[in-house]
């Protein structure tokens, strides 16, 4: 707030033992507290509307007539900061308007729709992501939280799932544990192999065929969005086969916020589709595969970083926004992600390793929860970096499949299943020291994990 130079703030009484601790803050430019329902000490909602109403009456028409700049600042955003401080990044209504209209025109949205909000509103995926569907007359519901999502989705009857790739992931594991349970994996295996046969001859029998499942996740679910962090098209392509039609899309805060996204028309999996209608995208600095950073131009890239000339410099060029992501663009135009500019490890002989990439592959494991690859340098020569892996196993599951495991035995089990994962990749990617352990990642509000200190714990 204090960054920011806020001079009004809107609030739920339920926060309001924080908003005496920021009201009592000299160092805050704010004069304005309203609240969202009617407490003694502060201005509410109904009464500023009550205020409007008479003033209007008045004759007084300068909020009618209040011309917006569109092209000017209309939000103030904070990055999520998984490797460094987090920025204010300025974004216009223009901006944000085209966004909106480009994903109207890729991804079918129904009125008939309902989508459930897990996202939350001070992340431009969950604010945008409101805003499509308001613009699509989808209804919103949400959430008790992430305990209670099985039978939200249910009791809403929900069809539409916008949600970062963690909480897809949860679901498909949901599904997964399910059939196992129920000793029906081989069933599923067959159905599917037909499914996918009777596919290519136009004959969809997927939600009829697999509508236990469907049922598992509401009985309604349709289409599901997933986006924000890289993502497993495994998960994807299971859910395709399953009749629930599923697409990833890639985007920042800095560009309001899709770059690129799947749809009816164009998926390929592993990709994350293709360049909004209005947004250009540019790989710079290519090696010689065709992988290089990932540049951006358009109406929906930012107007700059508030009160930050400096760090606005170092990625705006030429009209161009320079993401830090690293990729290619394929002949057909689909754009895949390789990883962050900033967490790629590259070893003494210049060989280059992306932690996502590995990640994905260990994640897949049920017993790990989540993983985190990073490179670790050599006692004796600090120079050469070895790529390393800190694991965090599932406990529910552990315990599930081992019983009391002890910790040694566990960390044997866990790490052939990563000597497993080694012999699949390149000898330069090997793994070749794991860290074990139940403490969950350092994550920021929108389940992304804050690779520089976790890399700071771990070493």
């Amino acid at each position: 707030m204090i960054r920011s130079k806020v001079d009004g703030i809107i609030f739920d009484e339920k926060l309001t033992d924080k908003i005496q601790v920021i009201k009592e803050n000299q160092k805050t430019n704010i004069h304005e507290y309203i609240c969202m329902s009617n407490m003694d000490g502060f201005e509410n909602i109904e009464q500023l509307l009550e205020k409007g109403k008479e003033i209007l009456e008045t004759g007084n028409q300068d909020f009618v007539n209040h011309k917006v700049d569109s092209k000017g600042m209309s939000i103030l955003l904070f990055t999520s900061g998984t490797t460094s401080k987090s920025k204010a990044v300025m974004l216009s209504q223009y901006g944000i308007a085209t966004n909106v209209y480009d994903m109207q025109i890729v991804e079918t949205f129904l009125p008939t729709d309902v989508n459930i909000a897990f996202l939350p509103y001070h992340h431009i995926f969950g604010s945008t992501a409101m805003v499509v569907m308001l613009a699509c007359g989808v209804k919103t519901v949400f959430p008790d939280g992430l305990r209670y999502i099985k039978q939200n989705l249910l009791e809403y009857q929900v069809s539409v799932f916008v949600g970062v790739p963690l909480l897809v992931d949860k679901m498909y594991a949901n599904i997964e544990k399910e059939i196992e349970k129920q000793g029906k994996t081989k069933l599923i295996k067959v159905a599917t192999k037909i499914s996918n046969f009777l596919l290519k001859f136009h004959i969809d029998i997927r939600r009829k065929l697999f509508k236990q499942i469907i049922d598992g996740l509401g009985g309604k679910m349709r289409f599901v969005v997933a986006g924000g962090a890289p993502f497993d098209s495994r998960t994807e392509r299971k859910f395709n086969e399953f009749g629930i039609h599923m697409v990833q899309g890639y985007g920042l805060t800095e560009t309001s916020p899709v770059i690129a996204a799947e749809n009816d028309k164009y998926a390929k999996y592993g990709s994350v589709g293709i360049p909004m209608k209005h947004t250009e995208v540019k790989i710079v600095d290519k090696d010689e595969k065709g992988i290089g950073e990932i540049t951006v131009k358009g109406p929906n890239v930012m107007l700059g970083y508030y009160e930050n000339e400096e760090a606005t410099k170092e990625v705006m060029q030429d009209g161009w926004f320079h993401t830090g992501d690293l990729g290619y663009l394929d002949k057909d135009g689909f754009l895949f992600i390789t990883g962050r500019k900033k967490d790629m490890i590259v070893l003494k002989n210049g060989k280059k390793v992306f932690p996502e990439e590995l990640e994905t592959l260990i994640n897949r494991n049920e017993e790990i929860e989540e993983s985190f690859v990073y490179g670790m340098p050599d006692k004796e020569d600090k120079s050469k970096i070895k790529v390393a892996v800190e694991v965090v196993y599932n406990r529910e599951i552990v315990k599930e499949k081992y019983g009391d495991i002890s910790k040694e035995d566990l960390y044997k089990i866990i790490w052939n299943k990563i000597k497993e994962i080694n012999k699949t990749l390149p000898k330069y990617k090997y793994m070749v020291h794991m860290i074990l352990t139940d403490e969950p990642l350092i994550k920021t509000t929108t389940h992304k994990t804050k690779r520089n200190e976790e890399l700071k714990k771990v070493l």
